[in-house]
């Protein structure tokens, strides 16, 4: 009987433990990585987003339809931050990021992609001295034909230096049969002069005068243009910077897809 005894294994009551401290461990693990994630820097993230929104403007990677206006920086200590301020750094990022992430699978039809690379090697001298952007838009490739290198300020008459480096474009584009939309826009600070009355008027007058030159000296068919003029309202950068309203006195070509060939019949008089 005692051998019997002897040969029974001894039952461990503890092996709970190992288990129980591995729970523990990963548990413990869990909140610190919460408690460091909810000590943002607000004015470390907003240096990195501007960063990114400023890259990506100039690359023109992202164009179209504006990112925003650069993100307020606040100096921050990390402690002691409302949820408030953690709900505003979470807009702030998702207004950089989510433009990035809709806009980066956007693609260029192989024709439009052509003309874009053809324009970047005809205008390479503007685009170096920031006067052309390029960017990718909703709509098209668009062409951004900057204040600074064509137009004085407050006139809607394109500088005789300028007409040159128009004329490439032009060139380049009536090879092309695409829609193309003119569009005007200005910064914020207003205008009244005799023959602007506010930047609206200045804006439209900009666009229709580039769509007269398209039509007169470059002999495009009126029916692939069309204008609008946008004022301060539709801004590419922030206007309470001298560069951020520089960058937003534009002029911007949208290249849009081909024609429709919808055939209108002609009038044939009084009925």
């Amino acid at each position: 009987m005692s051998r019997r005894k002897r040969r029974q294994a001894h039952a461990n009551h503890e092996r709970w433990l190992v288990s129980y401290a591995d729970f523990m461990t990963l548990l413990f693990a869990f909140f610190v990585v919460l408690y460091a994630s909810s000590q943002v820097d607000k004015h470390k993230m907003g240096q990195l987003a501007n960063a990114i929104q400023a890259a990506f403007q100039e690359l023109g990677v992202f164009p179209g339809q504006s990112i925003g206006p650069p993100i307020a920086l606040k100096e921050s200590t990390g402690a002691g931050r409302s949820e408030a301020e953690k709900a505003r750094i979470a807009q702030d990022l998702a207004r950089v990021v989510e433009p990035i992430q809709i806009r980066a699978g956007a693609q260029l039809r192989p024709d439009v992609e052509q003309l874009r690379r053809a324009i970047e090697v005809a205008l390479a001298p503007e685009i170096q001295r920031k006067e052309v952007a390029l960017r990718v838009g909703p709509e098209g490739l668009v062409i951004s034909l900057r204040e600074v290198g064509f137009f004085d300020s407050g006139s809607a008459a394109m500088r005789p230096g300028a007409e040159a480096a128009f004329g490439r474009i032009a060139a380049l584009l009536r090879e092309r049969d695409c829609e193309l939309r003119v569009e005007g826009h200005t910064d914020d600070v207003p205008i009244h002069t005799a023959q602007f009355q506010s930047n609206w008027e200045l804006s439209t007058t900009r666009a229709t005068g580039i769509i007269r030159e398209l039509i007169t000296q470059y002999h495009f068919s009126p029916e692939r243009l069309s204008a609008a003029g946008y004022g301060e309202f539709h801004p590419t950068a922030s206007n309470t910077t001298a560069e951020g309203r520089r960058l937003n006195r534009r002029i911007d070509l949208v290249v849009m897809g081909a024609r429709s060939s919808i055939a209108v019949a002609p009038a044939t008089g009084r009925s």
